[in-house]
Order: C-alpha cells, then sequence, then structure tokens
C-alpha cells in the first residue's frame, strides 16, 4: 500500500474526505481534488502522508486534463476515485430542465471525462484500479431524485461496460453503491429551481457515518469486489435485490477473453 498513489476527486469532504483519511493511515500517497482549495488543504493537513493537492471543477475540461497530466507526473495513478457529484430533491413536474442538465453533466459526464483521460496511462501500466462511487439511487429508482437517479444508473453502466473491456488489462473497476452517509449530500442537494437545499434529511444525518463508509469501501477494494453495497436496512436491502451477479461480470468479461471486441472492430 505505501507504494500506491491514490487520486480522489470530492476529496474536500464527505465520502471523498474520509477516504483519503482512511488510505492516508494505510500508508498511500494522496492526491486530493475538488473545487475549494482551502478545504482541500485543510484535508491534506489532517493526513499523515505525502499529499498533492490538484482543484479544479470536474466541469472544466481542460483544467481536468491539466490535473490528470500533473497526477500522471508526480507520482503516477494507482486508484482513482471518481467521486465528485451532487444531488437534487424535486419532483420531476417541478423540476427544471437546467437542473437535469447541471447534475448529469456533473454525476456522469465530467466523471467519464476524467476516466477517458487518465485511461491511457493505467493502460500502458498494465495495472491500476478504477472507483466509481455511484448510489443506491443507482439501482433503484427514488423519488425526488430523478437527474441524481439518471446520472447515478448511468454511472454504473459506463464503469460495467469499461469494466468488461480492460477485463483483459490489468485494471480493475469497481462500482459503490452508497446508502445513507451522514455527509452534506442533502443539504448541499438542488432544488426544482437549481438553487442549493440548505438542508439536511433525517435518514442522512443518522445514516452511517462518512469514515466507516471509507473503510467499508476500501476493505471491499482491497478484496477485490466489483459492486460494493455500502448501506443498511431497508437501503441494503433494496441494493442487494439489484445487485448484479458476479456470474454475470464473468460472463461479460469472457465475451471480451474470446476475441468479441476485436470480432466488432473487424464488422466496421
Amino acid at each position: 500500500m505505501s507504494e500506491r498513489t491514490i487520486w480522489i476527486t470530492g476529496a474536500s469532504s464527505g465520502i471523498g474526505a474520509a477516504l483519503a483519511r482512511e488510505w492516508a493511515e494505510r500508508g498511500t500517497r494522496i492526491v486530493l481534488s475538488g473545487r475549494d482549495e482551502a478545504r482541500l488543504r485543510e484535508v491534506a493537513d489532517g493526513l499523515d502522508t505525502e499529499t498533492l493537492i490538484l482543484p479544479f471543477d470536474v466541469r472544466d475540461e481542460a483544467a481536468m486534463r491539466a490535473a490528470t497530466q500533473e497526477a500522471i507526473g508526480w507520482r503516477g495513478v494507482d486508484i482513482f476515485v471518481a467521486n465528485a457529484g451532487i444531488s437534487q430533491r424535486s419532483a420531476a413536474v417541478d423540476t427544471a430542465m437546467q437542473v437535469y442538465r447541471d447534475i448529469i453533466d456533473i454525476d456522469l459526464t465530467s466523471q467519464i471525462a476524467a476516466t477517458q483521460a487518465l485511461l491511457p496511462h493505467l493502460v500502458e501500466r498494465g495495472s491500476g484500479r478504477l472507483v466509481f462511487i455511484s448510489s443506491i439511487a443507482g439501482k433503484v429508482g427514488v423519488p425526488m431524485r430523478t437527474a441524481y437517479c439518471a446520472a447515478k444508473f448511468g454511472l454504473i453502466g459506463y464503469a460495467d461496460a469499461l469494466r468488461a473491456e480492460l477485463s483483459q488489462s490489468g485494471i480493475d473497476v469497481h462500482v459503490v453503491c452508497p446508502g445513507s452517509v451522514a455527509t452534506n449530500v442533502s443539504r448541499n442537494a438542488l432544488n426544482a429551481d437549481g438553487s442549493p437545499r440548505g438542508t439536511s434529511d433525517k435518514a442522512i444525518d443518522n445514516g452511517i457515518s462518512a469514515d466507516e463508509a471509507a473503510r467499508r469501501i476500501i476493505d471491499a477494494i482491497e478484496l477485490n469486489s466489483r459492486e460494493i453495497i455500502v448501506a443498511e436496512g431497508m437501503e441494503e436491502a433494496m441494493g442487494e435485490l439489484r445487485r448484479t451477479p458476479d456470474q454475470l461480470f464473468d460472463q461479460v468479461a469472457a465475451m471480451v477473453a474470446s476475441g468479441y471486441m476485436e470480432k466488432m472492430k473487424a464488422e466496421v
């Protein structure tokens, strides 16, 4: 672990900051990214490990690509955690279309763009891990979160397809589906008009602590679990009900191993 470098987006608070703390305790180097440089520095100051701060807005593709090259040049990247995101609390009938565009851009399109920018580095090395922080709401449609669900479902689809493509490359892909974790996710969620909600939910406030969620996530990654559900009670039951069977992951990976991609390319 001491030789690994972990790059985490959305690292200034919540699950991202907790993952940084837990991985730092396990001896890894940490790259922290997010929009707020001051808050990233606060997180870095609490880590007893070598750190690099790369602040940028995930929607700024030019800044993201520059940060990618800086992270690669610093120590390389062994594990990339696509954690940046924003939630929603509004009924679909009331929600402005711009809210859908903003949430899908932040939670899905920008995560794909960041992964695509880093992917050649990992493929060239022939090793690494990609970790996508989705949600139970990426497995089960949840009321008042239509935009958020659309983005998080999409993130899982991208990750699952990417995992199959990379199954012969030495790169592992993990999907994390947290339920209620005690963070500011509800407080920062968007209302129907795109304004910040500003208040939290009781379920979130009473949820799993961010530090406990981080421990569970990292333990599961170390066990090479491909789909990681971090939830309790009804949320855990819903996630398990919609869990993708490992046999299906293996079946799709076997298609790649048998030359499926080469055959598809040859038909073009």
